[in-house]
């Protein structure tokens, strides 16, 4: 009997793409340590970074990330963003920093993708996993945080605080206090959705993540968390299946609202942490006004944006134009991948929150995962009108969850 050598082909390349169970396996336990080291970016290139390009590779290699129609929507747009800079980086005075800015936003967008591929596979049962590692990972900042800020270990304090505001296992203490605030809405609803021992098992949890975020002294933080709980909430009370499940939301949110509130005054009763907290409750600081303050800087971005279609290239900014960077990831983005890359961003924020509102509507009277995911990444698209955010690597990996959840759900992308 003839064998064509398509067949012959076509049986070869299945057999490629089906490991066994046993490397599937490590694959997902490869996986889930790279998550749970995520929160360690003292320098970049981070370990997250190096075991995540290895974690782009294995997944689709082992049959964990296949690719779909839908998926490829999410990296044109990325792609696109990509290009922009690359074409921007042309018109900088200098080519080393702004090309090496792009190559890890390339790296970030197909990590990106690969994780929505991975998500979309199994969205359960991934999303779990990656938000177990994710909470490790947060865990292990926060309590670095609070070590270091509160001295407790002799000699971590200043490795783990940064002019009188706790940092944790970040470099920068406004990117710790951003990246406790999604593992702070999971766990919040995690105590909402499961029974009573697990669910007071992860209560423990909200104290430390919401205290390590408040002495992160971000205003930026602050703010996602205000705008995060408050679209979570929301989102929880219109898909709730029943009235019985409203009040316990409603209960569970006065409960919670004491106990921050008791967090607070046990905060504000140490003196160097209310002297910080007053400075930093202001909307403006010293360094926010002038010419050469922050607003003034962003308008100095606006300007720029206007005469240079092309952008100036990533960095540029800080570099020839201003002291600082933009701290305005929308402006920055146009600075940095001219009009078409920065209207592209634009437009993949506004994408990533039409399929996530769609997704919360179609999980009514589940289990909140998406209302978690999408309120989160609310919070992070408002913080990022007061800094840059489109370097964070949890930005990247929330919003490839949203679109791995969305499109497992629509049949016709698949």
């Amino acid at each position: 009997m003839a064998v064509t050598y398509d067949a012959v082909d076509g049986a070869v390349s299945r057999s490629k793409r089906q490991a066994s169970p046993g490397v599937k396996r490590l694959a997902l336990v490869y996986l889930w340590i790279t998550i749970a080291i995520s929160g360690v970016v003292y320098f970049e290139p981070a370990p997250y970074d190096a075991l995540m390009i290895g974690a782009v590779i294995l997944l689709p290699l082992v049959g964990l990330a296949p690719f779909t129609r839908g998926l490829a929507v999410y990296l044109t747009l990325l792609c696109g963003i990509v290009a922009g800079g690359f074409v921007a980086t042309t018109q900088a005075g200098v080519l080393g920093i702004p090309a090496t800015h792009v190559a890890v936003t390339l790296y970030l967008a197909l990590s990106s993708v690969v994780m929505a591929a991975f998500v979309a596979h199994k969205p359960e049962a991934n999303v779990r996993l990656i938000m177990s590692a994710y909470m490790v990972a947060a865990l292990v900042a926060a309590m670095a945080a609070l070590i270091g800020y509160f001295d407790l270990v002799p000699g971590l304090y200043d490795l783990f605080t940064e002019f009188g505001r706790a940092r944790g296992t970040f470099k920068d203490p406004n990117v710790l206090g951003a990246f406790l605030v999604p593992t702070l809405l999971y766990a919040f609803n995690v105590v909402l959705t499961a029974r009573f021992v697990r669910g007071s098992f992860w209560a423990l949890a909200l104290p430390l993540l919401l205290l390590g975020t408040l002495l992160s002294f971000s205003r930026g933080a602050w703010l996602n968390l205000f705008v995060s709980l408050a679209a979570f909430s929301f989102f929880i009370f219109v898909i709730a299946a029943t009235n019985r499940e409203r009040i316990k939301l409603v209960l569970a949110m006065v409960i919670a609202g004491v106990c921050a509130v008791g967090v607070l005054v046990v905060a504000q009763s140490i003196p160097k942490v209310a002297e910080i907290m007053g400075e930093r409750a202001t909307l403006e600081q010293s360094y926010d006004v002038g010419p050469e303050g922050r607003f003034g800087g962003q308008r100095k971005a606006a300007e720029l944006v206007m005469t240079h279609p092309l952008g100036i290239g990533a960095l540029e900014f800080g570099r020839v134009h201003h002291n600082e960077d933009v701290h305005e990831v929308y402006l920055n983005m146009f600075l940095n991948t001219g009009w078409i890359g920065g209207t592209l961003y634009i437009f993949l924020v506004l994408a990533t929150l039409v399929l996530g509102l769609q997704l919360v509507i179609r999980d009514r009277g589940g289990d909140g995962v998406s209302a978690v995911l999408v309120a989160a990444f609310i919070g992070m698209a408002i913080e990022g009108l007061v800094i840059d955010t489109d370097h964070w690597r949890h930005f990247y990996l929330i919003m490839a969850m949203i679109w791995g959840m969305a499109l497992a759900r629509s049949p016709e992308l698949r």
